[in-house]
């Protein structure tokens, strides 16, 4: 069983400080944001924020634009996700 206490510290953006985050929370809104990007291929983070939410509602134990924010930063810190140049709303794409 997967330990409940278990803490990821998120990388952010421009040298910025991460937060520490439970792991299982983490994963679960990756694998959330994931789903969708490789369904849309771009998405304004409008339309991700209410996917996920859609997707996790009644399953996530915790504020889910909080966590999308954070995870999101996260992603594309890591070079998983990016924001599309120029796009106005921020889109975002799998890398």
């Amino acid at each position: 069983m997967a330990d409940e206490t278990e803490k990821i510290l998120t990388l952010n953006l421009d040298g910025k400080k991460g937060v520490n985050i439970l792991k299982y929370r983490y994963d679960m809104m990756s694998i959330a944001i994931m789903d969708v990007l490789k369904t849309e291929k771009q998405v304004t983070l409008a339309e991700l924020g209410k996917q996920v939410e859609t997707n996790l509602q009644d399953k996530f134990d915790g504020r889910i634009g909080w966590y999308l924010m954070a995870v999101k930063l996260d992603l594309e810190a890591r070079g998983t996700i990016v924001r599309i140049p120029n796009k106005v709303p921020q889109t975002l794409t799998l890398k």
